[in-house]
């Protein structure tokens, strides 16, 4: 009985070998590649608290466009969810799924896509203390205020005819340092509270090319 559980259990580890030696010659083969992901154009026209106490309304408008990059020679990749999440000091009071008619998409090698006109709009109670409070009043003194926009990523993998299972959702920082942007400037003033370009985190492609394998 020894001899046959020790059997059994080099079997189990030659197998376990063999499947991970496969999977790092695909990774070789394949050298999968983080999609790059930027802000363009981003425009701040309203942001700003009525009844400023440790309950306040937030009134907020933010709009942006979206660059995505795949620069993978032989992985496609699809996008099958995009939420926007709006953070201020650590507090969320935004949450926008884009819609149908943007959402999902597949987006092949070397490609890039375009998102464009995304906007945030809304307001949303927030219980700031002394402190946040005093942040954004040194931030309205300043005229910019930091926001911390974050893109939620539901993203499945393809490799040639093979297609991976959904990893996700993964959360991609984008920090937004933006002034309020004038009724009378154009899209392309960055004076006026605009910001040409903003790098995000990047989606873990790699992590959720192995992550694919184990599902």
């Amino acid at each position: 009985m020894p001899e046959a559980r020790s059997s059994c259990a080099c079997s189990g580890c030659g197998s376990l070998f063999f499947s991970l030696l496969c999977i790092f010659l695909i990774w070789v083969i394949v050298l999968p590649r983080n999609p790059k992901i930027t802000i363009t154009d981003a425009h701040l026209t309203q942001f700003s608290f009525t009844n400023i106490t440790t309950n306040s309304t937030l009134h907020y408008n933010l709009a942006f466009n979206l660059t995505i990059r795949n620069p993978n020679k032989r992985l496609g990749i699809s996008y099958r969810r995009i939420r926007v999440i709006g953070n201020y000091q650590k507090k969320r009071f935004a949450l926008v799924t884009l819609p149908n008619t943007t959402v999902p998409f597949y987006q092949g090698h070397k490609n890039t896509t375009f998102l464009r006109d995304i906007t945030v709009r809304g307001q949303q109670v927030l219980k700031f203390g002394e402190k946040e409070i005093s942040e954004f009043n040194k931030e309205t003194a300043a005229g910019i205020y930091t926001i911390d926009t974050v893109l939620a990523l539901r993203v499945k993998l393809r490799l040639g005819t093979i297609k991976f299972h959904n990893y996700g959702p993964e959360n991609i920082h984008c920090k937004l340092k933006l002034p309020l942007r004038t009724t009378n400037s154009t899209l392309n003033q960055t004076s006026s509270g605009n910001i040409t370009l903003t790098k995000c985190g990047d989606v873990s492609a790699v992590a959720g090319f192995f992550l694919s394998w184990f599902s």
